[in-house]
């Protein structure tokens, strides 16, 4: 579904809380989001600027399924099935997008958030940000910007992410665009992270049909129902980015990042601005729930996978749940080595049983406690590429993170009397049948 559909269906259902009074940038709009439990809202009256603000459709996983169609238990197999099966998005001449053009841009008129007192600056979050590798053509995936003066943002750059490695290789500047104010398809695309080569808007118009539109200044093509569209260069010039509170809710460093100096900014002529709140529910669930079909992929190929879950309380990030039908003896820790692959930056995997409930914390330890023995059930992996999100990983300059990586095979061995480890039921009676 589109977003401007999408929010007004939203909004007929009760599901979206429309703000009327003057709100400030400045804090205030974040803290309203935050209160409201990050609910689909707008905010009409936003002071200072002309551009209202949207913030809350990927804040919960049955709103995300509502935005592509589905429902949340089938969630994870639409993505599988857009992940495998991209399909090519048409070029339109004209589009929404490009309604308005602005040559001299001036991106303090834009409604960017401070989100937390601390933060280096002004942030833009929710940014669908696209470039092509001479290779293997063009990347989809989010970049947070801050604000450093009229025309200039520096980038957050992650070390031997597409982006990076892409600007790294190549000689003088990276075209980029930045796109604001997507469909949840776009919004979920961009999150997935496929293979060199494997085209996010394709993937996108799988979930959604999705047609595309050249930039004015840029070799470049977007979303042609985006609200808001910055074309720009990274550039070889580094400056100050940070510090800045990320998935893990702990306050990420400062450091020098790449220079976004902006060329042009197109968008609607009733354009709304997409706020997201770093470190809260919607950053956690782009964050994680799109890592879940490739890890679903991955273990699809060693063992029966059911499902997958990274959970909120390894930040969205790091921490996974897999669920396999186990027929072989070695499945858990084929599915282990499978799940890490699927999701390099994932620091610690669980592996349980049909009869597990994945999304359940408490049905997860019950199977560590009951079904797990560390002597032979664990693989430890040392001095492996990680997150840095994990504030306990080594981290040093210019370097990419190390971090112990492990794998808790919690799945029932395979020489043992099953039903000594499956829960016993109780029969379930009315018990208004013995209150009368």
């Amino acid at each position: 579904m589109n977003l401007r559909n999408f929010l007004s269906k939203l909004e007929k259902e009760g599901k979206l809380i429309r703000i009327k009074k003057e709100v400030s940038v400045r804090n205030e709009i974040a803290d309203v989001i935050y209160s409201l439990n990050e609910q689909p809202v707008i905010f009409d009256n936003v002071k200072d600027y002309d551009f209202p603000i949207f913030a809350g459709i990927t804040s919960d996983r049955d709103i995300i399924a509502e935005g592509l169609g589905t429902t949340k238990d089938k969630l994870l197999f639409k993505l599988v099935d857009a992940l495998r099966n991209p399909t090519k998005p048409h070029i339109l001449n004209n589009a929404p997008c490009q309604e308005v053009v602005i040559k001299n841009p001036d991106i303090s008129k834009l409604p960017l958030l401070y989100h937390l007192d601390g933060d280096g600056g002004r942030y833009a979050t929710a940014t669908v940000a696209t470039f092509k590798d001479p290779e293997t053509g063009r990347n989809v995936s989010y970049h947070r910007l801050m604000e450093i003066g009229k025309n200039k943002f520096t980038a957050r750059l992650i070390q031997k992410r597409q982006t990076r490695t892409t600007y790294d290789k190549i000689k003088g500047d990276l075209e980029m665009a930045v796109c604001i104010g997507n469909s949840v398809p776009v919004m979920i695309a961009a999150s997935l992270g496929p293979p060199p080569g494997v085209d996010e808007f394709g993937i996108a118009n799988t979930l959604y049909k999705t047609d595309l539109v050249k930039c004015i200044t840029k070799n470049l093509e977007v979303p042609a129902e985006s609200e808001f569209v910055i074309e720009g260069r990274l550039t070889r010039n580094l400056d100050r980015e940070g510090p800045f509170v990320d998935l893990t809710e702990t306050r990420d460093f400062e450091r020098q990042e790449p220079v976004f100096e902006v060329d042009c900014i197109t968008h609607r002529k009733d354009a709304i601005y997409q706020a997201l709140l770093p470190g809260k529910l919607e950053h956690k669930i782009l964050m994680g729930m799109p890592k879940e079909p490739t890890i679903y992929d991955e273990v699809s190929k060693v063992a029966n996978c059911k499902n997958v879950y990274v959970t909120m309380g390894g930040g969205s990030w790091l921490h996974g749940i897999v669920q396999i039908n186990k027929k072989h003896p070695d499945d858990g820790k084929k599915a282990i080595e499978a799940a890490f692959n699927g999701h390099k930056s994932m620091k610690h995997v669980t592996i349980v049983d049909e009869d597990v409930d994945i999304f359940n914390p408490n049905a997860v330890e019950w199977a560590m406690a009951t079904r797990f023995q560390g002597d032979k059930d664990m693989i430890v992996k040392p001095d492996q590429s990680g997150s840095s999100l994990d504030p306990s990983g080594k981290h040093e300059s210019g370097k990419k993170t190390l971090t112990t990586k492990i794998g808790f095979d919690a799945t029932i061995p395979s020489d043992v009397d099953k039903s000594k480890y499956e829960v016993v039921k109780y029969r379930e009676v009315d018990p208004n049948d013995y209150l009368r």
